[in-house]
Parts: structure tokens; C-alpha cells; sequence
């Protein structure tokens, strides 16, 4: 029997674009569904142990750096290890993507963020100016006159909520995470774990 999959993901996060095509490969060669939710991190570590990047010890931040250059070497992805705009304010790009994943679909909502984690890690672009996130939007063949205001009606950013809370209550602290029935993988590094539980079916 096919899987489900609940991907809770940072459109700050490096490893979540590191993880991106990845994780719509696999769910696709298994028939795995595949549902996206970007949630609020920073609401996160508080209440699970963990500390945002400027107040990790240097030793985590001299580390978390070896890694990103590791992992881009080894996949091929030309990420910019301090890209201009990082930390983005990530807010109304989320929002926009839970309202396409709540009312024109989830295969469309992932093109979304994984297009606005693109934007910031790969091309250096301010993913929280409203009018580069307009044209993301028309890049993924969506309309931003559309989709900006749906984005800005403030259910969705009550979804956003719920859904961080509803991560905390299953034990989701860090991003990106993959979610099959109770079972967590966290970190892009461990997806080759999700493709060994998605071909047990």
C-alpha cells in the first residue's frame, strides 16, 4: 500500500532545499502522497531544545558550514553558503503556499516553496520582498494577483500555527522533517532512510 508522507519544512532552511528534489523523486517513484507544511521553527526550538543559528556555540556554526559545503559538493547544488538575504522573513511566502496547498493543490504548493527556497539559497534573491515573491509565484505558473491576496486572509496564518503545534505534539524539532505514519526522519541526510520505508509499503 502506498504512503503518506508529511514534509514539515523551513523556507529558511538550507537543508530543506538541499532535501527538495530529493524528496518529490522518491515519493513519486513509490506512489507515495506527499503533503507540505511549512511551519513556524523559530516557535519550534523554544519548546524543543534548540537555539536559531546566531546563539549556537561557534563550534556548531564552524560545523553546520563544513556540512553545507560537504553536502553541496556532494550533490551538485549550488547553494551560497551566506547568501545575501538569509535569515528571510518567511511569513507570507508560507502563508501563500498553505493557501495553494488548501485550495488549488499540494503538488503545487511544493513547486511553490521549493521555487522560494531556490530563490534564496541558489540565486541570492530577497524571497520576503513582496514583489520578488509576486513574480516566484508567476514562475510556477500561478497568478500572483491571485495568490498574494488569498495568502494575506489570516486563516492562513492560523493554519500555520496549528500546524506548528500540531509538529510539536508529534515530535517534529528541526527541518526538514518527513513524517510516515508515527515514524520521524529529520534532516535531509536521512532521506535515504524514507526511500527504504516507502518501498516497505
Amino acid at each position: 500500500m502506498a504512503l503518506h508522507v508529511d514534509y514539515y519544512a523551513s523556507l529558511n532552511s538550507p537543508w530543506t532545499h538541499l532535501g527538495a528534489a530529493r524528496i518529490e523523486a522518491m515519493t513519486a517513484k513509490h506512489g507515495a502522497t506527499l503533503r507540505i507544511i511549512p511551519v513556524d521553527f523559530g516557535a519550534i526550538f523554544p519548546q524543543s531544545g534548540g537555539l536559531p543559528l546566531p546563539k549556537r556555540a561557534p563550534q556548531r556554526q564552524a560545523y553546520r558550514m563544513m556540512e553545507l559545503v560537504r553536502w553541496r559538493d556532494h550533490l551538485g547544488i549550488p547553494i551560497h553558503l551566506k547568501p545575501a538575504f538569509f535569515p528571510s522573513n518567511e511569513l507570507q511566502a508560507a502563508c501563500c503556499t498553505i493557501a495553494v496547498r488548501e485550495t488549488i493543490g499540494g503538488a503545487q504548493a511544493i513547486k511553490l516553496a521549493h521555487r522560494v527556497l531556490k530563490a534564496l539559497w541558489e540565486e541570492e534573491q530577497n524571497t520576503a520582498d513582496p514583489a520578488t515573491l509576486e513574480r516566484l509565484i508567476s514562475e510556477t505558473g500561478l497568478d500572483p494577483k491571485t495568490i498574494i491576496p488569498l495568502g494575506a486572509e489570516p486563516r492562513w496564518a492560523e493554519m500555520r500555527n496549528a500546524d506548528t503545534q500540531a509538529a510539536l505534539d508529534k515530535g517534529v524539532f528541526g527541518a526538514p522533517s518527513f513524517v510516515i505514519n508515527e515514524e520521524i526522519f529529520w534532516g535531509q541526510d536521512r532521506l535515504d532512510f524514507v526511500e527504504r520505508r516507502l518501498a516497505r509499503g
